[in-house]
């Protein structure tokens, strides 16, 4: 039984998420992409873009400003299409075969029984949905030859009758999709138009097979988690794989860990590495592995953060669209973020330390780092509102950095 420290947990995390290593230099394309995935797994899309879209973030947290074109880059290469493997998310093509017993389970209900519901009383109009697709090639909801036709909202929201059919074909894996860059709206066609060939020809494994393959890859992404650390990353039930992780354990492709101060025991990957120390200053997306799942992050850095979205605006306690701020091993504060495209400016409506934590370092690091997000969505300067412990600090070291800039 290995025993871990809690610093050093925190540091094995960081480190298979692809953290504590320098960000590349020169020119950064797919490779850099492909590396990102090898660490991360799957990227998590949202249509939120206050911003900027919420896929876009964890790869500016790992590589730094980069070209914005290298995630659409690798979907248009055939290197990822999306499906629902954490939430709706960018997952590389090879790991398609993983997810067909998921596909399976959509059809028969046991993933959603409305979308079986769904099958079996429209059964012929999404076999008329799916000919259309092979027929006309990728095509988005409002494009279907009946269109016009919208339902009742109730479970399947305010969707048209295409809409829904499609969506159910993209559960089941009939059809697959990617996002068309100008509005995000989904672009649906049959499987090969998007996934190469080849993938689609792999032997579809048994879903013991695959939801054990998906669990170590899950520890490999997060390096150590617990059960259900390890169940969630790819959005499968910890009942299910407990028994699963015990023959993972016995074939030594996990290797059971106590780690201090978490009440659950963990599981550590073999090849997980454990830095001395992690140098890293990242702003996280909402979304980012680091911190999706709540109870984790708070195991792991002594962080408490909710997604204040969907809270009504004279109940948030940070702001509408916060990102948490990676310091070396430690979140050290957060920051409400906008970018106002039309005024040019990067918006700090809010900035908060975490305790303990020392505001002037914090400040330089956080300064240089919406600096650098700035320069890489176009904008031209960085404002900080009043809101926030640490806003005054932040708002004088920009001033400074700047004056710095501009005298040399």
């Amino acid at each position: 039984m290995e025993k871990i420290s809690s610093a050093a947990a925190r540091r094995i995390a960081l480190r298979a998420q692809g953290f504590g290593v320098a960000r590349p230099s020169g020119v950064i394309d797919r490779r850099h992409g492909r590396k990102l995935f090898e660490q991360m797994g799957v990227i998590q899309v949202d249509s939120v873009n206050v911003l900027v879209r919420s896929q876009e973030l964890p790869v500016f947290a790992r590589l730094g400003p980069h070209p914005r074109n290298v995630l659409p880059s690798m979907i248009g290469a055939g290197e990822l299409f999306e499906y629902w493997a954490h939430e709706a998310s960018l997952v590389p093509v090879g790991m398609h075969h993983l997810f067909r017993f998921r596909m399976a389970h959509a059809a028969d209900g046991a993933t959603y029984p409305q979308l079986a519901r769904l099958g079996r009383e429209h059964g012929p109009y999404i076999d008329a949905v799916e000919a259309e697709l092979a027929a006309r090639g990728p095509l988005a909801a409002g494009e279907l030859s009946d269109a016009s036709r919208v339902t009742k909202k109730g479970p399947w929201w305010d969707w048209t009758k295409g809409k829904m059919a499609l969506e159910y074909l993209f559960w089941c894996g009939r059809i697959t999709s990617r996002r068309r860059p100008n509005n995000f709206e989904r672009e649906y066609a049959l499987p090969h138009v998007f996934i190469p060939a080849a993938e689609l020809a792999r032997p579809t494994p048994t879903e013991e097979v695959a939801r054990k393959e998906l669990l170590v890859l899950a520890a490999r992404h997060h390096g150590v988690g617990t059960v259900r650390d390890l169940a969630d990353y790819y959005r499968q039930k910890p009942t299910k794989v407990r028994p699963l992780i015990l023959e993972l354990v016995e074939e030594g492709r996990l290797i059971p860990a106590e780690v201090e101060g978490w009440k659950d025991l963990a599981y550590l990957h073999p090849q997980a590495k454990s830095p001395r120390r992690i140098e890293a200053a990242a702003l996280l997306s909402p979304f980012d592995p680091v911190v999706w799942e709540r109870s984790r992050a708070e195991r792991l850095f002594d962080f408490h953060y909710r997604i204040e979205i969907y809270t009504p605006a004279h109940k948030r306690v940070y702001g509408y669209y916060v990102l948490p701020f990676l310091l070396g091993d430690r979140i050290v504060a957060r920051v409400d973020l906008k970018a106002d495209r039309h005024g040019g400016a990067l918006l700090v409506h809010g900035a908060f330390s975490e305790a303990s934590h020392d505001p002037f370092a914090t400040a330089e690091a956080l300064a240089e780092e919406l600096l650098s997000m700035a320069r890489w969505l176009g904008l031209d300067r960085v404002m900080v509102g009043k809101n926030g412990d640490l806003a005054s600090l932040l708002a004088s070291t920009l001033t400074r950095l700047a004056s710095r800039r501009a005298s040399g």
